[in-house]
């Protein structure tokens, strides 16, 4: 990597700028989580002093809930916070998953691996393409869960590093893909099956007869994947490239020819690659394969190795070729070498551990509070009470849902809660299940990528101040805005043209009962 090599592009200015300025402006994001606390426990203490309390169905438990917002403020308040800190760090989702697969990726830029790869991988690349790739790739990662935000995001800042193009832009085109993009994708996976999983328990709550299949949003998720890899493309192109300005930073690769030697590591390394591929191939998809288990309901598969073995392969799939490229050019010649570059990886995620200690505490004790189940249900009434139907009413349904999900991070938790409220309600309305959820999915999808509250924000954070330390929580928000308001606009008119044109979201998955 060299030093500096300025990428032109036009200054920051307007609204967008405005916000960067505003959030940039702020402590560090660390000090904001803290911020957001001490607001967070006066909030709740007033919620509680006024006896704020929601009944619903939870379609997760099973059961009717009577909650009412906590004060952090009381006695047993203070003693959660106290007696909570600990585990509220150590249970943090992304805090493990991103450690893990860093180690992995820590080695492959230690040895050189990246920076060859991506020079041979963009070397006729147009850029326009280029851009379309990583949104893609963003995409369509959903398929192995929460990997993507953890591999395709830094990846993304790399390669466009690599073209000459911002870092930063390359970083928000993959979380625009990753996080924004969460329900859309070629094939249905594991986040299918449980929501729909859900809506059937809502159905069953609710004495209603049918059901939703995993596939029931298939075909429109199909047409999502094309349409939002587009938009994102169009987005960081036009918007975003311009609005971030000339780079300044020191994070670029150089320009220098690929040596024999790389050469030889790199084809070495892509060989010891495909061979873990294919042993890993090996251990998922046959019938008797190592890695499937039989989950709850007695199906053998693999989703368990899904959920929480994936991210150890990852670390594999970078590790072992990074070790064979860097054997060969001589970057890593003994196990001190190998522990270096590991050692490396987690010094540049000191930044992250501090960011998520505090990020940490605040989603724990939002939830606490139950003030996200107190919007979301209020919320729900005050839809059920306005009287629209059809296409208004699925409208403001998923701008309800948009604005929920900047409070309530988990896309399973905001759906068990609203499911038994809307899935019934807009099934007496002669809307079908699968069109409810649908519409949830692209509330839930669009405004991920702007809310402090989702689990893996602080670690994106992290990964941009890699290339600049002076860009903050405003630079993120307001580089993420433009594709949120776009994925929520054009994925909202694109539902609706599915409903004048009467198409099925999936197989036998209607729009109307």
């Amino acid at each position: 990597m060299t030093k500096k090599n300025k990428l032109e592009a036009k200054s920051s200015s307007g609204f967008l700028a405005g916000i960067e300025r505003v959030g940039n402006a702020l402590p560090h994001p660390a000090m904001i989580f803290a911020i957001m606390i001490a607001i967070l426990a006066v909030i709740s203490a007033l919620a509680a002093k006024a006896n704020i309390t929601v009944d619903y169905y939870d379609a997760k438990a099973e059961a009717n809930v009577k909650l009412q917002a906590i004060s952090l403020l009381n006695a047993e308040g203070i003693r959660y916070i106290v007696n909570s800190v600990v585990g509220n760090f150590t249970s943090f989702a992304p805090l493990g998953t991103v450690l893990v697969a860093m180690l992995g990726v820590g080695v492959s830029e230690y040895a050189g691996l990246f920076d060859t790869g991506l020079k041979k991988l963009l070397s006729n690349v147009p850029s326009i393409l280029l851009t379309a790739s990583v949104v893609f790739a963003g995409i369509i990662s959903n398929i192995a869960s929460d990997a993507g935000y953890v591999v395709v995001v830094p990846l993304g800042a790399m390669i466009f590093a690599s073209a000459g193009k911002h870092p930063i832009a390359g970083l928000a085109a993959a979380f625009a893909g990753v996080s924004g993009g969460f329900s859309a994708n070629l094939i249905f996976g594991p986040t299918d099956a449980l929501l729909a999983g859900i809506t059937n328990e809502a159905l069953r709550a609710s004495k209603i007869s049918a059901t939703v299949a995993v596939t029931g949003n298939w075909y429109f998720l199909i047409a999502s994947t094309f349409v939002l890899t587009v938009v994102g493309t169009l987005v960081t192109e036009k918007i975003v490239i311009p609005n971030l300005g000339t780079y300044k930073g020191s994070y670029v690769h150089d320009d220098k020819p690929i040596t024999e030697l790389e050469k030889k590591a790199l084809r070495n390394a892509l060989i010891a690659m495909g061979i873990f591929i294919v042993i890993l191939i090996i251990a998922m998809v046959p019938q008797n394969a190592i890695l499937k288990e039989a989950d709850k309901s007695g199906e053998v598969n693999i989703q368990h190795f899904l959920g929480n073995g994936l991210i150890f392969a990852i670390l594999l799939l970078f590790l072992i070729p990074g070790v064979v490229y860097g054997k060969t050019v001589g970057n890593i010649n003994s196990s001190n070498d190998l522990v270096e570059a590991m050692g490396k990886s987690m010094q540049a995620m000191s930044g992250f551990l501090v960011l998520a200690f505090f990020a940490a505490q605040f989603v724990s004790f939002f939830a606490y509070t139950n003030l996200g189940t107190v919007l979301s249900v209020k919320g729900a009434e005050f839809l059920e009470e306005i009287g629209l139907t059809g296409i208004p009413l699925i409208l403001l349904f998923i701008v309800l849902s948009a604005f929920i999900n900047l409070f309530i991070g988990s896309a399973s938790a905001k759906w068990a809660i609203m499911a038994p409220i809307f899935v019934p309600m807009f099934f007496k309305l002669g809307l079908s299940p699968e069109l409810t959820q649908m519409a949830y999915r692209i509330a839930d999808s669009s405004t991920n990528i702007i809310s402090p509250l989702m689990n893996y924000f602080a670690m994106i954070v992290i990964f941009m101040q890699k290339y600049d330390e002076d860009r903050g929580l405003g630079t993120l928000i307001s580089t993420m805005l433009p594709y949120s308001m776009a994925f929520l606009v054009v994925w909202s008119i694109l539902l609706i043209i599915w409903m004048l044109l009467g198409l099925p979201l999936g197989p036998g998955a209607n729009l109307l009962i």
